[in-house]
């Protein structure tokens, strides 16, 4: 167990954050110094009397080994060091299912949500070593205690003996535990980014007098851009910056200050922050480079430095960053050329350049920031957090998030599916190849890659992905400025009929549809267009059509049943000013609950698209939102029949003393029936006699294949199909070479291909498409990441090419679909429950009119490595 194994850090209710660890043996004093400070109070409800304070109080508690017992204890900075404030234990009893877990946390500190995150914790960790259930035996009086275990979200039954209530419940988490969770995060995660973006002191450490610096310039646009709130400058000399008192130590301010922004050369940045902390900032923003962007040097200087934040229970926005702006208080604590237009979009970038670069373009097109977020390297604070906070935010109406990488997608997932029903999330990711870091040995692992988790990951959530900065500035800009789009029917109208066919390729393109209008609509049209014009969509009103044209023609087409969205195409003519056609389309459409796009060609116009093909991708973006918005909301799916332990025993016992390998026939078909999956009945042969004996007993036609782990039996020839009689199955089995595995070869049914991959980043993946010996040319597997929700599932088994088979493609019989959806729920509950399982390919999987057959299968088993951070929310 490595030496960060089981540090977490958690975030309260007020904002402020703690970090947790086992207690070594060097902690004792401080942990009997702990129990001394606490209350009488206190120690009798936490010991259900008053101990002996005395040092073999907290020997137990040192060092746990987490198979008996489990401890963590929360520390904060103190005068003299890292003081604790906090234990939790858990002790398995004679039951090895069942554990009793207690904590203890200082007076001070009660009624900020430390116990409850103490036991979120250690629920976990107890989880992961075996234990089901915790017990807890407290005193009446103790409510406080009681409400944590109340609230906490777990199935808690409570009892009271001889004056004392015994408490037991399970502890693996369910979706309304994890929504308890979710809820105690956002409101946690809320209050402690208020600072930032609502501070009302500012002190900028490395504010230089002189121009042309980066601490100094972005003081000065605090300055210049009207921050409502105080601003200081901090430097060595403590000379003045911007007409505003310079001080050389952030401690001689005399104020409180909300907010330390970080200009220091990186040797020099910790021993700021731990004075903006000692000082009793809790925000920082540090925007100096030389972490971890810079190798193991800087890695290890960012530990440091989050170690620092979390020891005083403050947040960090970077290191490494280009700064934060937030329209609320007027504040540009960046160091770029110049303000951020005020409006209602929240942007983070993990590139500073790129953020800037976008901020540009999207000025020139009139696009206004409500918060602006450089999150670097984002040590602490994330898109994750930025999401949360946006949520909340009224100033907020449109999300814009720029990703380099995840850090826990996962929770991701779950935050972004809950704003995008209310605020529209666009996102724009790089560094995304399609065929991953490692060769593929499966069929699964070859169509999975970190590009099918991505596109997973967004559309379940609901995030619309762009894949240019000029589709993601197009598609805010539809976003914030016009109505939502209400379905894919667009009328394209224009000056110039080789640009409407244009669009109106594009339209197809994107998915939409170009319908016809109405006889009562067209009849209108054509009263007021010339006899050569079109009124066919796309409309072509003829080069010289006027301004004044265009504002009869738009109230007709807005006022049709069957037009969703208007695209306006206008290319300048000798009489007519993009100018005069931009303020006739306004006139026309203002107050109109249909989005109307201009495309001005030639102009300036910040409201107008710049080519037909920007506004049609754009709509296009829109239309696949407004069809995940009327989507349900889904449920995770529940699957009965699992045995967990008995799949544990399977992985364990194969990998032994090993860190990869693939599993035996047995050994898959034992961890899959653990799971509940269908598969054909088979036999295991050790050579061409035994082989051919259990053909005969399980009835012809036959199939013979080679049972050795892994292979892939098409390629390498190690499959014979439909064998008739003994001879023909001894021949294949003498040809193929045992060991073997015989089954009855399946008639009918769809050829299809479902699976599982484990991805270091997002977690356990689940593909499903069409199956075969063609699964890779095909190359249509869709994927989910787990937990998957119903409605998630059954899209996967009923749409694309996949979907088309299951439906009865050309005639054949249709698919068992809920029982495929069965199936795909279990692969995902057994990617969640055993991350030891790095590829399993079920191919072919023949569903059939009544359930499914699974024909073959592989798995891959493998000694997880992922990443661990400290972070818990």
């Amino acid at each position: 167990m490595g030496p960060d194994a089981h540090i977490y850090d958690v975030i309260l209710r007020d904002g402020s954050t703690l970090r947790l660890r086992p207690p070594a043996s060097d902690d004792a004093a401080e942990l009997l110094a702990f129990f001394t400070r606490l209350s009488p109070e206190s120690l009798h409800l936490r010991f259900h009397g008053m101990p002996a304070l005395r040092p073999d109080l907290v020997e137990h508690v040192l060092e746990p080994d987490w198979a008996d017992r489990g401890a963590l204890i929360g520390t904060l900075a103190g005068a003299e060091g890292p003081r604790v404030v906090a234990v939790a234990t858990y002790d398995r009893l004679r039951d090895p299912s069942r554990a009793e877990a207690s904590f203890a946390v200082a007076d001070e500190l009660q009624g900020r949500g430390i116990g409850t995150r103490l036991l979120e914790q250690l629920a976990t960790i107890a989880g992961s070593h075996g234990v089901e259930r915790f017990v807890a035996v407290v005193l009446p009086e103790n409510a406080r205690m009681l409400g944590v275990f109340r609230d906490a979200g777990f199935d808690v039954a409570r009892k009271l003996e001889q004056g004392i209530f015994e408490l037991e419940f399970p502890i693996t988490p369910t979706e309304t535990y994890r929504a308890h969770v979710d809820e105690r995060d956002h409101t946690a995660v809320v209050a402690s980014l208020e600072a930032f973006f609502e501070p009302e002191s500012v002190a900028v450490l490395g504010a230089s007098p002189r121009a042309g610096t980066i601490g100094g310039d972005l003081f000065r646009n605090i300055v210049t851009g009207g921050f409502h709130g105080r601003a200081y400058p901090v430097n060595r000399e403590g000379k003045p910056v911007a007409g505003m008192e310079g001080y050389a130590s952030i401690e001689q301010i005399p104020d409180p200050i909300d907010l330390a922004v970080v200009c220091l050369p990186a040797g020099l940045v910790l021993d700021g922050c731990e004075a903006a902390l000692r000082h009793g900032t809790r925000a920082l923003c540090v925007i100096s480079a030389g972490f971890a962007e810079i190798g193991s040097e800087g890695v290890a200087r960012q530990e440091r430095l989050l170690a620092l934040v979390r020891g005083h229970g403050a947040r960090l926005i970077g290191p490494n960053c280009l700064g934060i702006a937030s329209s609320t208080t007027s504040l540009n604590a960046t160091f770029a050329p110049h303000a951020f237009p005020s409006g209602s979009i929240g942007f983070s970038s993990q590139s500073g350049a790129l953020g800037l670069a976008l901020l540009t373009q999207a000025e020139g097109r009139g696009l206004g920031f409500s918060s602006f977020v450089s999150i670097g390297n984002k040590a602490d604070v994330s898109s994750n957090d930025l999401l949360e906070y946006w949520e909340d935010d009224p100033a907020t109406a449109v999300v814009l998030l720029y990703l380099e990488s995840f850090g826990n997608p996962r929770r991701f997932g779950r935050i972004a599916r809950r704003v995008a029903r209310t605020k529209p999330i666009l996102a724009m990711k790089s560094g995304v190849t399609g065929a991953g870091s490692r060769a593929a040995s499966s069929h699964t692992a070859a169509l999975a890659g970190s590009e099918a988790a991505v596109s997973a990951l967004f559309h379940q959530a609901g995030v619309t992905r762009c894949g240019t900065l000029e589709e993601l500035i197009d598609v805010a800009a539809l976003f914030s400025s016009r109505p939502p789009l209400q379905g894919r029917r667009v009328v394209v109208l224009t000056n110039a009929g080789g640009l409407g066919i244009l669009c109106a390729d594009a339209c197809d393109a994107a998915g939409l549809e170009l319908p016809q209008l109405s006889e009562e609509t067209r009849a209108a049209l054509a009263a007021v267009l010339p006899q050569e014009a079109s009124t066919a969509n796309p409309i072509d009103m003829l080069g010289s059509a006027s301004s004044d044209l265009y504002e009869q023609v738009l109230p007709h087409l807005l006022a049709d049943d069957a037009v969703d969205a208007l695209i306006v195409i206008f290319v300048p003519a000798a009489s007519v000013t993009v100018e005069d056609v931009g303020e006739a389309i306004e006139r026309a459409t203002q107050g109109r609950a249909k989005p109307v796009l201009p495309v001005l060609m030639g102009g300036a116009d910040p409201g107008s698209f710049p080519y037909p093909e920007s506004a049609a991708r754009a709509l296009g973006r829109a239309a696949e939102r407004a069809d995940w918005l009327r989507r349900p909301i889904g449920a995770e799916l529940a699957v009965d029949g699992v045995d967990s332990h008995a799949a544990a025993d399977v992985i364990a016992t194969a990998l032994g003393t090993a860190d990869d390998l693939w599993l035996a026939p047995g050994e898959v078909r034992r961890l899959l029936e653990a799971y509940g999956i269908s598969l054909v009945p088979e036999r295991l042969a050790a050579d061409a006699d035994e082989a051919q004996a259990l053909a005969v007993e399980l009835g012809f036609p036959a199939v013979v294949k080679t049972a050795e782990p892994g292979a892939h039996k098409t390629e390498h020839g190690g499959v014979a199909l439909d064998l008739a009689t003994p001879d023909e199955v001894r021949a294949a089995a003498e040809r193929i070479g045992g060991p073997l595995i015989v089954q009855p070869m399946i008639e009918g049914g769809v050829e299809l291909l479902a699976g599982l991959v484990q991805d270091p980043v997002f977690g356990p993946l689940v593909a499903f498409g069409p199956g075969g010996v063609q699964a890779e040319l095909i190359g249509e597997a869709r994927f989910l990441l787990a937990p998957v929700a119903d409605t998630d599932a059954r899209e996967l088994v009923t749409g694309g090419k996949a979907g088309r088979l299951v439906s009865g493609f050309r005639g054949h019989p249709r698919a068992d679909a809920d029982a495929l959806v069965d199936l795909v729920a279990r692969l995902a509950r057994l990617g969640e429950d055993h991350a030891e399982v790095a590829e399993l390919d079920l191919n072919p999987v023949l569903g059939l009119a009544t359930g499914y057959v699974v024909v073959d299968a592989r798995v891959r088993v493998s000694r997880p490595t992922s990443p661990v951070t400290p972070k818990t929310w």
